[in-house]
């Protein structure tokens, strides 16, 4: 099983945390490259004792040129970028692996929910599904862990376990004869799939829905075991994995030469330290090798290396706990109590068992950040500019840094015999305008003293009034029109009321030709309206 740490790191100290982890010896670096380092030591030793004592005079210059060689062209093998690069692939292969292993429990909720039914045959059906689905991972298992070959060689150890039944393991052998070539993993999730089906019909599904939620969340499990089979038929181009492990053991032989002790003038070459022990050399093979055991460790996570994952722990767990949630906590739940912070709908500050551990709450990144003041002038004119630009401000737009828009509301009223409709802003203007009975129009305008002189505007305030002008005599004319319609619509209602005798009154041509000219001045006042926005 994976080895975990993460306790013993969850604190830093002054001198790091990770010296803890050194002195452990399993799923350790010095558990996988012992023996490869003390293979390295051993044929360097040798090397070096037949230089100093097996070879003679003539022969040692020979020995030197090929030492001076390795040393010099040993570098050339692009170790770090070929090696780094091959371990970054296994490592995320590796945990895609681990993320691509389903578990039952999300299943197990579904069924446990929406799987009704107390009884012997609703029970039958909720704790068969599971073990269906239980039974579909652990062959997947058994066809890529050679740990779970071994507990599970055959259907009868499965039988054993309880995972299978001897009619189901029939079954599974009858299509094993008739078709060898495909993994049989698939067929308890059918089985599982048909169940959920019968539920449905059975009534103990209630809807459709749920039904579908089930056989979703199944083609889902069903899905990562497929990609199970997968990891395990495609793995890392076998090209990749020869020319890394080429380069590794290709460099620490060159190494064996290169790295030795030989009696000339040369600086490299005659060090005090390299005659005793090569400790650069033991470092560099340490890490390097050590690079290529982890990829060898991690490029098949099912096997029976330490930091595998622990498989038949899985195996267990997931049949246990598939047995608890749909049948032991099936529509069970705990008392409905009310919470201790009931009154006060959520609590303001919750309790410490050390009051010196609470901590302050977390601030956004810009609480605390000072924004200096926006001052109005950017830039800086000259003496000529500012004569030529000058204009005279008063005292009270210099200090008045906001900008408020008003908008003039508007009230309707009508009776019987006039309309009218009143624009106010404020106490700053009142615009009213009426309608008498007989179609005309007045208009009343009181302005306030502090209204601006009309010599004193500029071009888009003049074109704001006439666009202003024209929609309020397209309302009046509208007003106008609105109100014969409501003088003929009285009088129809009055002649319906005097004249019972009379089904169907015909409409009088005065109020057939106002309710067309409305209709034709309502639309041509809504295309101006349009030409004046896009204005």
């Amino acid at each position: 099983m994976t080895v975990s740490y993460t306790a013993e790191v969850a604190t830093c100290s002054y001198f790091g945390c990770f010296w803890k982890l050194l002195m452990r010896w399993r799923a350790s670096i010095y558990k996988i490259i012992w023996v490869d380092l003390l293979a390295f030591l051993c044929c360097y030793y040798l090397m070096a004792i037949i230089y100093r004592y097996a070879l003679r005079d003539v022969d040692k210059p020979i020995f030197e040129d090929i030492v001076m060689y390795c040393h010099s062209y040993s570098n050339l093998i692009p170790l770090s970028f070929v090696l780094g690069f091959y371990v970054g692939i296994i490592i995320e292969r590796w945990w895609s692996q681990y993320i691509t292993v389903p578990w039952p429990d999300p299943l197990a909720v579904y069924v446990s929910a929406l799987v009704r039914g107390q009884d012997e045959h609703g029970r039958l059906m909720r704790r068969t599904i599971m073990r269906y689905v239980c039974l579909s991972l652990t062959m997947v298992l058994s066809m890529i862990s050679p740990v779970i070959k071994r507990r599970f060689p055959s259907y009868d150890q499965l039988i054993e376990v309880g995972l299978l039944n001897a009619n189901e393991a029939n079954i599974i052998r009858a299509m094993d004869a008739k078709f060898p070539k495909h993994p049989k993993y698939w067929m308890p999730i059918v089985w599982a799939a048909s169940i959920v089906t019968r539920a449905r019909k059975e009534g103990r599904i209630w809807d459709d829905f749920s039904l579908k939620s089930m056989i979703d969340e199944l083609n889902k499990f069903r899905a990562g075991c497929n990609m199970l089979i997968h990891y395990d038929t495609i793995s890392v181009p076998l090209v990749y994995t020869q020319v890394v492990t080429l380069a590794v053991y290709s460099y620490f032989v060159a190494s064996i030469f290169g790295h030795q002790w030989i009696d000339r003038e040369v600086k490299h070459y005659n060090n005090i330290v390299s005659y005793y022990f090569p400790l650069f050399s033991t470092l560099e093979f340490f890490f390097f090798m050590g690079w290529l055991k982890v990829a060898e460790t991690l490029i098949c996570p099912f096997g029976d290396d330490d930091d595998d994952f622990e498989l038949n722990w899985l195996i267990d767990r997931n049949l246990q706990v598939s047995y608890l949630i749909v049948d032991e906590m099936h529509n069970d739940h705990p008392q409905l109590v009310r919470d201790q912070y009931w009154d006060e709908v959520f609590p303001n500050e919750l309790p410490y068992l050390v009051e010196s551990e609470r901590a302050e709450h977390p601030e956004a990144s810009t609480a605390r950040l000072g924004i200096p003041k926006v001052n109005a002038a950017h830039s800086v004119k000259s003496e000529a500019s500012l004569e030529n630009d000058f204009t005279e401000f008063d005292d009270e737009d210099e200090t008045k840094d906001e900008v408020t828009i008003r908008f003039a509301r508007r009230e309707f009223s009508w009776s019987k015999s006039s309309v009218s409709i009143t624009y106010s802003s404020g106490n700053h203007s009142i615009d009213t305008l009426s309608f008498d009975d007989q179609g005309g129009e007045e208009m009343e305008n009181e302005v306030d003293s502090r209204t601006v002189d009309s010599g004193s505007k500029d071009d888009f305030d003049r074109l704001r009034e006439k666009r202003e002008r024209e929609r309020v005599n397209r309302q009046m004319q509208h007003a106008a029109l609105a109100m014969e319609l409501m003088k003929g619509e009285l009088g129809s209602n009055a002649g319906s009321d005097t004249g019972s005798s009379r089904t169907n009154v015909p409409l009088k041509d005065s109020e057939v030709q106002t309710d067309k000219s409305y209709t034709s001045q309502r639309k041509k006042d809504k295309d101006k309206d349009k030409e004046a926005d896009k204005e």
